[in-house]
């Protein structure tokens, strides 16, 4: 009986490291991509963020069919994660802090149901703990959340301009009067946000 314990709790111990060592994916919608992609790869822990469309109905869409509005796709980045760095939870804590879920097709002055603030869980445990973090983060809102929590159907890759945007074109007027000053305040929030910057 010892015997077969210690064999069941190395078992264990082995079964858990291996799924520390899994990477895991997370989809998020929170207004233009370029944006999403810049604040998300700044994490430790995250190991790739990539731009793409989800949540509508049109197969294969590009970016003039989203744009159009007419597809029912959100802007949205795939977040690959190594979960013994960082939690799916901690995704969502960075989630409400970084951008306004309480303006409905908007963020700022990117307006359209292309830009709304969603979440695409990929299972059953990811729903829950999406759906928990949304009541929690009501505390923080004056204004009621707006984002929708929904199951991840299809994730199509964006056109390769947009991957790595902001990366490649930190002068374009775009990086400069929006992006670059997310990131500032994100810097200037690091002490508050439940995931360590990368250095």
């Amino acid at each position: 009986m010892p015997v077969l314990c210690a064999f069941l709790i190395s078992l264990s111990v082995t079964t858990v490291q291996a799924q520390a060592g899994q990477r895991q994916t997370a989809v998020f919608g929170m207004g233009c991509f370029w944006c999403s992609e810049a604040l998300y790869e700044r994490f430790m822990g995250v190991e790739s963020v990539v731009s793409g469309y989800a949540g509508g109905v049109t197969v294969n869409p590009n970016y003039e069919q989203v744009s159009a509005g007419d597809t029912g796709h959100a802007e949205v980045v795939q977040v690959t994660f190594d979960p013994a760095k960082i939690s799916y939870s901690q995704l969502l804590e960075i989630f409400w802090e970084v951008h306004d879920p309480t303006t409905l097709n908007r963020q700022g002055a990117d307006e359209g149901t292309q830009y709304r603030s969603v979440i695409l869980y990929a299972n059953a445990e990811q729903k829950k703990l999406a759906e928990a973090s949304r009541e929690a983060a009501k505390k923080k809102f004056a204004s009621a959340i707006v984002t929708q929590i929904a199951p991840l159907k299809k994730f199509y890759l964006a056109e390769e301009y947009h991957q790595d945007y902001f990366r490649k074109h930190p002068n374009q007027p775009y990086c400069v009067f929006v992006i670059s000053p997310k990131l500032q305040k994100l810097e200037k929030s690091a002490g508050h946000l439940p995931a360590k910057l990368k250095r």
